[in-house]
């Protein structure tokens, strides 16, 4: 028990995860989730589905939610390194149209969780990038929603690097933005 540090964003229920890593000349152990530890940090959720993704330089996946069967998501990357973002899509929340930006990378071990109710996306900073999603519900594609990764109202930061072209899918560049969006989540 009490493997893990639990950092609280200022967004409500937006959690960076700092495990606590055993090393030694052989390499490394660690505990990447343990149901007690995460319910007594107030995180009691259910994971369901797993996914694994491998992106390159440049690849932007996001910002993406599904719309009437949201999934929490732990994520965190086992290779590489990517700048991860959640968006606060919940009406009546105080941070509504807010974002929070965390890298994550398979040096620093770090993980992020989105609750349902959020945007999530990711940009990879390094050569490429594997990441890890631990959802608290199936994935469904007739269900999903997205948000326009670079809409000025939100003003994401990404940490876009000179001379690398920004790669999107064909549905993330016709993503619409917050204000022509009615969010089905609420508090």
């Amino acid at each position: 028990m009490g493997q893990f540090r639990f950092i609280q964003t200022g967004i409500e229920g937006l959690v960076v995860i700092e495990p606590t890593v055993f090393g030694d000349n052989r390499g490394y152990f660690m505990e990447t989730y343990h149901y007690e530890d995460f319910k007594a940090a107030g995180l009691p959720m259910t994971f369901v589905q797993d996914n694994q993704s491998k992106s390159r330089k440049g690849v932007l996946r996001g910002l993406h939610f599904q719309k009437k069967n949201p999934q929490g998501k732990l994520v965190r990357a086992v290779a590489g390194e990517v700048f991860d973002v959640a968006v606060d899509l919940r009406v009546g929340s105080k941070t509504y149209g807010q974002w929070y930006g965390v890298t994550l990378s398979a040096e620093n071990k770090r993980q992020f969780y989105v609750p349902e109710g959020f945007a999530h996306g990711f940009y990879v900073m390094s050569d490429s990038a594997e990441f890890v999603y631990k959802c608290t519900r199936f994935y469904d594609p007739s269900d999903e929603g997205g948000i326009l990764w670079n809409d000025p109202s939100i003003a994401v930061r990404w940490p876009l690097q000179e001379g690398v072209d920004v790669l999107l899918s064909e549905k993330d560049k016709k993503n619409p933005c917050l204000k022509d969006f009615t969010s089905p989540f609420s508090i």
